[in-house]
């Protein structure tokens, strides 16, 4: 008996040595490797490949024809094989910033397999690293205190369901018992509640500027807004469904409709300021559309309004309540002296003609807004860099 458990002890001990070995005794190629020039080094193992490429937003743009207009799309540059079967591209030196990119290899997008730092938008994968300095420090984990990321049910009885959305509380917040303005900050198409966190750096910049005393200490909630889902996918009870923009629901008015339930939630919920003055209302893309929508539709809720790259106008199949009588709710929120209503913009962005309109048919009113153009499209990089110069403005 003492023989077989000691026989049985050491396979164990054998095979759990293995599996460390298995985990951490491989060597891996370093890549990214970031130099201190500033410029990027990518590598793959891959002796069996005969093409391995890199593509990302660090790279220069390539332009491309679709039925609805010119886009860009990250450029592609060619890694040259080494004797050892490693792949290797060094990129000329680049700006501080928060970079994302995948490897092709014989045609077949991947990502770096030595670089864990991964994000998802809607259903990409891609690997990201960090060019430190300037604004990207915002972008980082500093040495500062931190507030808490949670993930939060809360009932919508407009929508029929519990859904799902992320809440950023500042840093003390679960010890003290001073209330706090709230940010409401949305996504775009195809995104969820984990969006903003994981692609737009929220809780990084929020403590990172509130430690610096340039943003008020806040509560940031990021909704999902896509009124078909509770949460984000695989995140419900309807399993590890594959992500997609092809949603029911989908800028309809079904989310506007339905954000009273939101508020109402965070107010009876959280320590807030229950009142116009103390809340915010922000997103890009499809969100901004919604923050739009959701500030004329409820023109006492919110004082500070943001648009990064907003999508203007509706679908042209929509009848909901929400789009009628644009003149005359927008009439009514400008009545009410919004502190601030934020428009932002790249310079290369396919919305960049509906937000010129847009903001024409408001001069035209006479309505008071702030205008930020950008370099570049519809791309994280500007909505990072939008939500950095937006939050300082808040609650001042």
């Amino acid at each position: 008996m003492k023989k077989t458990i000691a026989v049985a002890i050491l396979l164990f001990s054998a095979t759990a040595a293995w599996a460390q070995q298995a985990l951490w005794g491989i060597p891996q190629t370093i890549s990214p490797e970031i130099h201190p020039d500033n410029t990027v080094t990518f590598r793959l193992k891959a002796p069996a490949a005969h093409s391995v490429q890199v593509t990302g937003d660090f790279l220069p743009p390539q332009k491309i024809e679709t039925p609805h207009g010119e886009f860009e799309i990250p450029g592609v540059a060619s890694l040259k094989a080494g004797a050892d079967g490693v792949w290797e591209y060094t990129c000329a030196p680049l700006a501080p910033e928060l970079y994302s990119y995948t490897f092709i290899v014989d045609s077949l997008r991947m990502p770096d397999p030595a670089n864990v730092y991964q994000v998802r938008d809607v259903g990409t994968i891609s690997n990201i690293f960090i060019v430190d300095g300037a604004r990207a420090s915002l972008y980082a984990v500093q040495d500062v205190p931190h507030g808490t990321l949670s993930r939060i049910w809360y009932p919508s009885p407009a929508l029929g369901m519990d859904r799902r959305m992320s809440v950023y509380t500042p840093a003390g917040y679960e010890n003290g018992n001073r209330r706090y303005p709230v940010f409401y900050l949305l996504h775009g198409m195809g995104g969820d509640e984990e969006a903003w966190p994981a692609l737009g750096r929220a809780a990084q910049i929020l403590d990172n500027l509130i430690a610096q005393g340039k943003a008020e200490p806040m509560i940031v909630v990021m909704t999902n807004g896509n009124a078909s889902q509770e949460a984000a996918p695989g995140e419900t009870h309807f399993g590890l469904l594959p992500p997609t923009t092809a949603l029911p629901k989908t800028m309809d008015g079904s989310f506007e409709t339905a954000f009273p339930d939101v508020v109402a939630f965070l107010d009876s919920t959280y320590r807030t300021i229950p009142d116009k003055a103390h809340r915010a209302i922000a997103g890009l893309s499809m969100g901004g559309f919604h923050s739009r929508h959701i500030s004329k539709q409820y023109p006492g809720m919110f004082d500070y309004v943001g648009l990064f790259s907003a999508a203007i106008n509706p679908r042209g199949d929509s009848d909901s309540e929400i789009y009628n009588n644009e003149d005359e709710k927008l009439a009514a929120q400008f009545a009410g002296a919004p502190r601030l209503y934020w428009i932002a913009i790249g310079d290369k962005d396919f919305l960049y003609k509906e937000n010129e309109d847009y903001r024409h048919k408001l001069d035209a009113a006479g309505y008071p807004y702030t205008y930020r153009e950008s370099a570049d499209g519809h791309i994280w990089k500007n909505w990072r860099i939008y939500l950095t110069e937006f939050v300082p403005l808040l609650f001042r």
